[in-house]
């Protein structure tokens, strides 16, 4: 099968705006990471109307169900309420990595980073994911890319069909088909980053281990990435970040591990030489929220 149409000239889009600029992109989704500065995007806020719900909010701004939900704690994810100002948290901490490099998924925060170079500038582009369940975490480590397939079958895993008998060995490539209709694997087992025909479960633990993205979202990374692109799992409920020489702290609560968030905060801190520059108040409140979201911790 062949990218559509639409899906090409959209990743053109992309590839033909960079060549032209090196700032962000906002549009697109595309941040620059021109010298020190390790937080992208920018927060706003946008008036709910009547029906409206935190999910569907959420996959209108390329966010995640937990991301808009840690952000907004105070309103009904259902129904939020016409006129109640939701916060968009489209800022973000880019993970700790030793190279900023490809495909880095960082479990904590359910979100999937891909970077690439122009001329000498790195840009970052990233997605809100699906991850693995109790019982079925999606694994941490050092992967490629080693297939790419489009409208895959799905191949149904003997674990999930002890688990759901009704289930057959495969299920053909189509609409009610789980993977949607792009699929990545990696080497690692079952382990597949690809579409959903489900998407209120972005954001969510609530896949077999696999990585689920938004179909619209699934569609540009897959033409985005190449067989043998690296990808790092990791999981960093705490990340700290510089813009305009103030210090930031991302904070996320995760229940997979056990963490002294305090501990690795400061940790953290003291590794990139910014303990000194920040407010022990502002730290000690960002992490009593755990929001999700990049919040001042500087002066």
């Amino acid at each position: 099968m062949i990218m559509s149409r639409t899906v090409k000239f959209r990743c053109y889009l992309i590839l033909f705006s960079l060549l032209f600029t090196d700032s962000t992109w906002a549009v697109s989704g595309v941040y620059s990471l021109a010298g020190p500065a390790s937080v992208i995007g920018s927060a706003s806020t946008y008036e709910a109307r009547d029906n409206d719900s935190l999910i569907e909010i959420a996959r209108q701004f390329d966010l995640g169900y937990s991301e808009i939900v840690q952000a907004n704690p105070k309103l009904d994810p259902f129904l939020p309420g016409a006129g109640k100002r939701i916060n968009i948290a489209t800022a973000w901490i880019v993970p700790d990595a030793p190279h900023h490099k490809d495909v880095i998924i960082n479990l904590s925060e359910m979100r999937l980073y891909y970077f690439f170079k122009h001329k000498r500038t790195t840009f970052v582009r990233t997605f809100p994911i699906g991850i693995g369940r109790q019982g079925f975490y999606t694994p941490v480590g050092s992967f490629q890319i080693i297939e790419k397939k489009v409208n895959p079958d799905w191949q149904v895993p003997q674990s999930i069909r002890r688990e759901e008998p009704g289930l057959p060995a495969v299920v053909p490539s189509g609409p009610d088909n789980p993977l949607g209709f792009y699929a990545l694997r990696l080497s690692l087992g079952d382990v597949l980053i690809h579409g959903t025909n489900r998407p209120f479960g972005i954001g969510r633990k609530d896949s077999h281990g696999c990585i689920r993205l938004y179909p619209e979202d699934i569609a540009v990374l897959f033409e985005m990435v190449r067989k043998g692109t690296k990808v790092t799992i990791v999981r960093q409920p705490v990340k700290v970040g510089v813009r305009d020489n103030r210090v930031y702290i991302e904070v996320h609560e995760d229940d997979s591990i056990e963490l002294n968030y305090t501990e690795e905060a400061n940790r953290l801190l003291r590794r990139n030489d910014l303990l000194i520059k920040i407010v022990p108040e502002k730290l000690y409140d960002a992490l009593a929220k755990k929001n999700g979201v990049p919040t001042l911790i500087s002066e």
